[in-house]
């Protein structure tokens, strides 16, 4: 088949995948709720899929970022669901109103707008713009919930009905109190009209009062009860690899946070380290996803980290930017590596038991192995592997990355026969 024709059948498909999803959508009695942001949308949507979950059947999606991976899930995982949680993410200007338009959603949740894909998006109020598109495709008597002190997002409340969170005073959702310091995990007060509520998280870092307040304050408008969405929030355990704290026993406290590496991001996460009163403190910084002005990012990030940490290691193609001094190399205070492999037997070889270490990287060097590696047994160590899924999602990472194709080709065999093999009297 050549390309044309290709392109062609390709084109087809997506029409009737979305013909079928706009179906499926129009007769669905799910409530629908869309979540997006430049940060924070990821675990707004788990917590508040977590807390609904307690209040009827949900279906919960991350990572939502192409009109074809919408369409299908709205085909195929919506039926008889209460709550359809959904993820909407940006790729491109433009990227997500179409999305928006099928989701339709009932109830639209936008945690904050930063500059980040700088390349696509040049300024904040194009991306604010694409956020933007999420809160318009409401359905008519839809809600949005809006942070309240983000001026970027408190400019679409003048679409519908909506309520706002945050730390400002006229916030319908206001929280106080916010304080975390590793061990000590994430505490707040949310103050709402159905009075105070005094909220314990297991996250290490205050900035994860913002997903929390979002989906609290969604849960609630909800009629999900006060004391549900407590106790809910309590139980919720972070999100793989963003912030996710790992302590393997007699070897140091983790904290991963492996996922994306914005470099709004990037402060919230030194300050989580600074405040932690841990007493042997390391930095793990991989790769910034901000390209723009790299050499000052990083040269920046090198000296916030070194007043914080004990250690400060640079890992990957970027790691010579750091503009660390001779003298802070040869005492060890900065350490420049190349490979996950290296600075994996670098930390093993120098871990002090109950040290804590930060990974902040984006998610193309997998640095999440550095930790899984004292729990795991870790075969593939190649540096850029070009998978988007994470190394626990997808658990290849026991088989070394120049034996996957036969692998996956061997286990989607030996599923085929599962499947089919009482078909030959097996």
């Amino acid at each position: 088949m050549n390309a044309r024709l290709r392109k062609i059948r390709e084109n087809l498909w997506q029409r009737v995948r979305i013909y079928k999803a706009r179906y499926a959508r129009s007769k669905s009695k799910s409530i629908f709720i869309g979540i997006t942001g430049s940060s924070g949308k990821s675990t707004t949507t788990a917590l508040l899929g977590h807390i609904l979950a307690s209040h009827g059947s949900v279906h919960v999606q991350l990572l939502f970022h192409s009109l074809q991976m919408l369409s299908r899930m709205l085909s195929r995982r919506i039926s008889g669901v209460d709550y359809a949680v959904v993820e909407v993410s940006a790729s491109a200007i433009n990227s997500i109103k179409p999305m928006a338009e099928l989701l339709r959603p009932h109830v639209a949740v936008v945690t904050m707008v930063r500059l980040e894909h700088v390349s696509s998006f040049k300024t904040l109020e194009n991306v604010a713009r694409e956020k933007r598109a999420l809160v318009e495709a409401l359905e008519p008597g839809g809600l949005a919930v809006l942070n309240a002190d983000d001026p970027h997002v408190l400019a679409m409340a003048s679409a519908q009905r909506f309520v706002t969170f945050g730390e400002s005073d006229a916030a319908d959702y206001r929280i106080t109190d916010i304080s975390a310091a590793y061990p000590r995990t994430l505490g707040l007060k949310l103050h709402w009209r159905g009075g105070v509520l005094d909220l314990q998280t297991a996250f290490p870092g205050e900035h994860f009062s913002l997903p929390v307040v979002a989906a609290a304050a969604a849960a609630l408008e909800l009629g999900v009860p006060a004391q549900t969405v407590k106790d809910r929030i309590e139980t919720f355990q972070p999100l793989v690899n963003r912030c996710q704290v790992i302590s393997p026993e007699g070897g140091p406290h983790f904290i991963l946070d492996s996922v994306k590496a914005p470099w709004h991001s990037l402060p919230l996460a030194l300050d989580m380290i600074a405040k932690s009163t841990v007493g042997e403190k390391r930095i793990v910084l991989g790769q910034l996803s901000d390209f723009t002005d790299s050499t000052a990012k990083y040269a920046r990030a090198y000296k916030s980290a070194r007043e914080i940490a004990n250690q400060v290691i640079y890992v990957g193609e970027h790691a010579h930017r750091s503009k660390a001094s001779q003298t802070d190399r040869d005492a060890g205070r900065f350490v420049e590596l190349r490979t996950p492999k290296e600075v994996s037997d670098y930390i093993r070889r120098t871990a002090v038991p109950g040290e804590l270490i930060l990974v902040k990287s984006s998610s193309n060097l997998h640095l999440e192995r550095v930790a899984l590696s004292w729990t795991h047994d870790i075969k593939c160590w190649i540096a850029d592997c070009g998978k988007r899924d994470d190394c626990l999602a997808c658990g290849l990472y026991g088989v070394p990355f120049e034996e996957h194709r036969d692998f996956l080709a061997k286990r989607k065999l030996a599923r085929r026969r599962h499947r089919f093999g009482w078909l030959l009297g097996r």
